[in-house]
């Protein structure tokens, strides 16, 4: 039988609205809000040298990081790194959205394209950064900015006091072995960091003791000066007690294990001293290498916008002085050297400020270099060191 149309129109609302009802039932969920460019993602993760990013678990008195989370709502989680190649290699893999990374690093980053440029525009305390390190060529790199200066220092010699009742004046305490004030040989006494950029404290030892050798930059070395700098290095293997790169390994070897001298950071002085341990730290008359830090920006990062964030807040004159006064560093912003209650009024004249000059700061060695014709790459560096470390 057929049904008037009336009846088919009928149906056809009946069926619009039953589709209608359907679709409701399947958009219970409400449309997702669109987030601002420039929102802040509740979430900073950052990977550091120890000692660098602290929130006052050792010490109260040093927490740059709550004050910047309540600021902000960036809650940051950090993960420490002994060596630049961990740095590089946790980088790499991702996860990260800022890193605290030394010269020997940093252009790896940069040539590897896992950081990117960083607008300074927006970061507007960058001018008042040390006008040597606005442009510095660990991180200023074929005119762009890839990151923002954090903290500066030497590489020292430290020594413990009881042994030494005078500051070593040379290098050659690690390096050439002997005996010691005490009348017992230095084997097993000495340590020697666990990482490729060692090579370079070998050489800038050998520009002071062969200058036959030619040596102007000890990351720029042809093959006869890396060579001489491995072998310096062999001899000295049979001394070293351990190869270091874990700060508070270190810290304890000091402590209990007899090791008496070593190079090292001020953060490990800075510890032991405050555990009342006889340590002191000197830099020799040859000189010192020493890390020129700057805080990276990820390429892929997942809160680029909490990274802005800190990298404005990590030049804040009070941020800098603290971290300076923890870690034993010098700050990248001059002001910050003045009226900080932890620093002290002399603590950048402690920790070297003058000493910028005489500092040969860590630098990834290329083959492309500018005091030789050609240079032995940190690829080699890398393979060669280890080698060494193994006694071979």
């Amino acid at each position: 039988m057929r049904r008037s149309s009336a009846a088919h129109r009928r149906l056809g609302l009946l069926a619009a609205a039953v589709l209608t009802l359907s679709a409701c039932a399947r958009n219970t969920e409400p449309a997702p809000v669109a987030r601002a460019a420039d929102a802040l993602e509740g979430a900073l993760d950052i990977l550091a040298w120890p000692g660098y990013i602290e929130r006052g678990a050792s010490d109260k008195r040093h927490d740059w990081v709550t004050p910047f989370e309540q600021d902000t709502g960036c809650l940051v989680t950090v993960r420490t790194a002994g060596t630049s190649d961990e740095m590089v290699s946790l980088m790499t893999q991702g996860g990260y959205d800022l890193v605290t990374a030394s010269g020997d690093a940093s252009l790896r980053l940069v040539r590897g394209g896992v950081v990117q440029p960083v607008d300074i525009a927006r970061v507007p305390s960058y001018g008042t950064l040390d006008e040597r390190l606005k442009e510095a060529p660990w991180h200023y790199i074929d005119g762009k900015h890839y990151g923002v200066p954090y903290q500066w220092g030497p590489n020292v010699l430290m020594y413990n006091t009881k042994m030494f009742r005078q500051a070593p004046g040379s290098w050659s305490v690690v390096f050439e072995g002997g005996k010691f004030p005490d009348g017992k040989p230095a084997k097993g006494r000495v340590q020697a960091y666990d990482g490729p950029i060692y090579i370079a404290d070998a050489a800038l030892y050998l520009m002071a003791h062969k200058p036959a050798l030619g040596i102007r930059n000890p990351y720029e070395l042809n093959e006869q000066q890396y060579a001489a700098a491995l072998e310096l290095l062999r001899k000295q293997h049979p001394l070293v007690h351990r190869y270091w790169h874990d700060a508070n390994v270190q810290v304890q070897d000091f402590t209990s294990e007899g090791v008496v001298v070593s190079g090292s950071w001020p953060f490990q002085v800075n510890a032991l001293v405050a555990h009342k341990q006889p340590i002191a730290s000197t830099i020799p008359s040859e000189g010192a290498t020493g890390w020129a830090d700057t805080t990276m920006l990820h390429a892929r990062a997942r809160h680029p916008n909490c990274a802005y964030k800190w990298l404005e807040w990590s030049l804040s004159a009070k941020v800098q002085g603290d971290v300076a006064s923890w870690f034993g560093s010098l700050p990248t912003v001059p002001a910050a050297c003045s009226n900080n209650v932890l620093l002290g009024v002399d603590g950048c004249r402690t920790n070297g400020v003058s000493q910028f000059d005489k500092i040969y700061f860590w630098r990834t060695p290329e083959a492309s270099c500018r005091t030789q014709t050609s240079c032995v790459p940190y690829s080699r560096w890398s393979t060669d060191y280890a080698a060494v470390m193994g006694g071979r």
